[in-house]
């Protein structure tokens, strides 16, 4: 909210400094984001007349004038093709230093003498005008110095208010709070109702009531086209950030600025039948007043006449209805429209306005006809014309309701860690204009029932009052304090690990964390979970991030694609986060995913340059299981989203706990993602839970080595034979490795060869030759009984 400083000053004095209102009102939750002045540095510039002007005798764009500046007369040479006797403009004067430190000099151009120079706007810094020198409406104020006259000392102020403050996105609004916190009185808003010259009235009909409660219309005709936005009123929107278009938009951006409510006016010529509030049938469109056709959603509220839309409720108006040059009669609209009406609408079509911005956190919905009055005079006294009688369309009972709120005082001290006497909270409420509705005092404090005004719309429970309360009796007030609270320890069980064990852990592994959205695009969510129906959202950011994610790829995949694209040639990334299923009622699953695509080492003189595999993966997988000591199981995996041939399941204790593998290369494709990429997914819980560590003495006799190459069938897989191996030898193997497969010439053609380490060791005594014979003798024929292999 840009606001000017004068401005709010006409409204409110508080009697303080600039600097004590801009710290006033960041204390007061009114963040000031940012302070600037409204005119560049100047000096010496005075508000001078044009007396009289001639041709300059050698140059044919020049003038050579004669100018008053209240103490005598100067001859000046001027190029600005609006210069002309009688006007009234900014005279720098001869030592006069205008912004960027240049300074006015005695001068000859094409030999005439010049003594001053007249200053368009821009060369001020108080506009973006420079085809011409400002004109001013100041001759009864010759020879003042110009920033008294124009008040170019002012500021414009910009706050960063938060969502629930829409009542101080007003000036009237703002003074409001500024009288509120310095207990001064507010210039009352004096706005009378405009009686109708005329009867002519253009019907108006609600078909959307919960959309738009209220809407007031009113017929203005005969309004002068050529009429211009008076001085004060550009430079007052100048000063708020808004630049001026034509006078009627002029003066309902100026209505919107004073008092809070967004307004928009119709060209009437261009209304058909009636106008109708309703949202948008299927397939409609409507060309906005920026140029832009945005096909429309059948939840986006319009206003429209016989042919079809005339304007976004709320956010735009169209362009077939608005105002043009040669507009004479027009229809100006002052309505509530109910913020989850508006909420979205404009962030959907990628438009932001400061009516959206307003309406989307709210307007006071009585505050239509004081807006519609205010504007129709301003109309009148501008542009000329004769009103017709206001039209009110309302649905009374989709108004918002006005809740009274319990305040306690036991609960308003709790909540500060504070005291304060009820006394002050009384005087807090008045001066917020807050009624209450009864006071009872009880042995166990004072509550309050309050029904804020309808301008508080934020107001809707117990902490907002403790809030409100705070606010104005002033943060600083309250006493600092050394915390009392019972410090009890955390509980740490020790069935399962921490969150940040877990990362620490995936840390350790090579990856990095990420933080990605829980809303993702519903098209890549079904390219990666086929079967899942994802939540979808209600009022999403934008349609790429409209439903919920029902796992981590989505995420995963864009910020390796991002990352990618920013020539990183190793990406490891994982993310522990919540994923949602269930297309109504979501549950919550935390999740923890990874993704890895890249080399396999920094690239080095010593190593060669490959990438990373299926089974890089798999050791991290299973250094992550070892990490919680869960006892694991790997086994092929059909899965869509998976390569065929490059994709397993990992399962504890007989459940499933999730996947890893290679992406399917149909979807590499689809995604335009680097290849090979692969990815892992699991519930967090199936890796918590730790399994159960035991302890034992390490065996001071050596250990024993022997190396097998053990033929079974193709189907067979090497966890198969570790686990008939481990089940046969118990606690005396000690390590099992899996080095070398070989098929081809030897064996036959269905069978594979499996080479593997196995080393042996006794805790309590050496091991002979015997017994390791006896060992493996016995871990062969547990093999040929298990799944039929035998020694090559």
């Amino acid at each position: 909210m840009k606001f000017s400083e004068a401005w709010l000053r006409e409204w409110v004095e508080p009697g303080i400094s600039r600097d004590e209102l801009l710290e006033q009102l960041t204390m007061a939750g009114l963040e000031v984001e940012s302070v600037d002045p409204v005119a560049g540095e100047f000096d010496g510039v005075v508000v001078a007349e044009v007396l009289s002007v001639a041709q300059h005798p050698d140059a044919d764009k020049l003038s050579v004038c004669e100018v008053n500046d209240g103490r005598g007369t100067h001859q000046v040479v001027c190029g600005a093709p609006n210069v002309r006797a009688g006007l009234v403009a900014a005279f720098a004067q001869v030592g006069a230093v205008l912004p960027g430190g240049f300074k006015i000099k005695k001068a000859k151009l094409r030999g005439v003498e010049s003594n001053g120079m007249l200053c368009s706007a821009s060369e001020l810094g108080v506009g973006e005008d420079s085809d011409g020198i400002m004109e001013l409406t100041l001759g009864d104020r010759i020879g003042e110095n110009l920033r008294s006259a124009l008040s170019l000392d002012d500021a414009t102020i910009d706050l960063d208010l938060t969502p629930n403050r829409g009542d101080c996105l007003s000036i009237r609004g703002l003074a409001r709070e500024v009288g509120v916190l310095n207990q001064v009185p507010v210039a009352p808003v004096e706005i009378a109702a405009v009686p109708a010259a005329i009867d002519d009235e253009f019907p108006v009909q609600l078909a959307d009531p919960q959309g738009c409660p209220r809407y007031l219309g009113r017929v203005i005709r005969g309004i002068d086209p050529g009429a211009q936005s008076p001085a004060w009123m550009v430079e007052k929107l100048r000063r708020c950030g808004l630049r001026s278009i034509d006078p009627v938009v002029d003066i309902t951006n100026y209505v919107m600025l004073e008092l809070g409510q967004p307004m928009h006016a119709f060209d009437l010529n261009v209304l058909q039948d009636k106008v109708v509030v309703r949202t948008a049938l299927a397939g409609e469109t409507l060309t906005l007043l920026d140029g832009q056709e945005v096909s429309l959603n059948e939840d986006t509220l319009l206003i429209t006449d016989a042919n079809g839309p005339v304007a976004m409720a709320g956010v735009m108006g169209g362009a077939r209805s608005g105002i043009r040059a040669d507009t004479r009669d027009v229809f100006l609209e002052s309505a509530f429209f109910a913020p989850l009406a508006i909420a979205g609408t404009a962030r959907r079509f990628g438009l932001h306005t400061d009516a959206s911005h307003r309406f989307e956190r709210g307007v006071d919905f009585e505050l239509p006809r004081q807006a519609m009055e205010r504007a129709t005079a301003l109309l009148l006294e501008v542009v000329g014309g004769a009103a017709g009688p206001v039209t009110e369309s309302l649905a009374q009972d989709a108004l918002p309701e006005r809740a009274t709120v319990a305040l306690r005082e036991g609960r308003l001290n709790a909540l500060l860690g504070a005291v304060i006497e009820p006394v002050d909270v009384d005087q807090v409420l008045e001066r917020l204009d807050f009624v209450v509705q009864a006071r009872d005092a009880q042995d166990d404090g004072v509550t309050w029932r309050i029904t804020a005004p309808t301008h508080r719309f934020d107001v809707a429970c117990e902490a907002d009052l403790v809030e409100e309360v705070c606010r104005i009796y002033g943060y600083n007030r309250i006493e600092s304090r050394r915390p009392q609270a019972a410090l009890e320890l955390m509980q740490v069980p020790l069935d399962r690990g921490s969150e940040t064990e877990l990362k620490r852990h995936m840390s350790a592994l090579g990856y990095h964390e990420a933080i990605t959205y829980s809303f993702v695009d519903p098209k890549l969510q079904g390219m990666l979970d086929p079967g899942a129906k994802p939540l979808a959202l209600a009022n999403p950011m934008s349609s790429e991030q409209s439903v919920m994610r029902t796992n981590l790829l989505p995420g995963l995949l864009d910020a390796l694609r991002f990352n990618v694209a920013r020539q990183q040639d190793s990406v490891r990334l994982f993310e522990l986060g919540l994923c949602f299923t269930g297309a109504q009622a979501a549950e919550q699953t935390l999740t923890l995913g990874g993704v890895s695509w890249g080399r396999r080492h920094p690239e080095a003189w010593s190593q060669p340059n490959e990438a990373v595999d299926f089974f890089d993966v798999k050791g991290d997988v299973e250094r992550l299981f070892a990490w919680s000591g869960a006892q694991v199981a790997y086994a092929p995996l059909t899965d869509p989203v998976l390569h065929p041939g490059q994709a397993a399941a990992v399962s504890v204790d007989g459940a499933q706990v999730g996947r890893f593998g290679r992406l399917h290369p149909e979807i590499e494709h689809a995604l335009d993602t680097p290849r090979p990429v692969f990815v892992f997914e699991f519930a967090a819980d199936g890796v918590l839970v730790l399994g159960r560590r035991s302890h034992r003495e390490l065996s001071k006799y050596p250990s024993v080595r022997r190396d097998l190459a053990l033929v079974v069938d193709d189907a067979v897989y090497s966890a198969e034979v570790e686990n008939i191996l481990r089940d046969s030898l118990g606690a005396v193997l000690v390590d099992f490795r899996l080095f070398d497969l070989y098929e081809g010439k030897g064996i036959d053609s269905n069978e594979k060869s499996l080479g593997v380490g196995l080393t042996l060791q006794d805790p309590s005594a050496t091991l002979t030759d015997e017994d390791i014979n006896n060992y493996i003798g016995k871990a062969l024929a547990a093999l040929a009984d298990g799944v039929g292999g035998r020694l090559r």
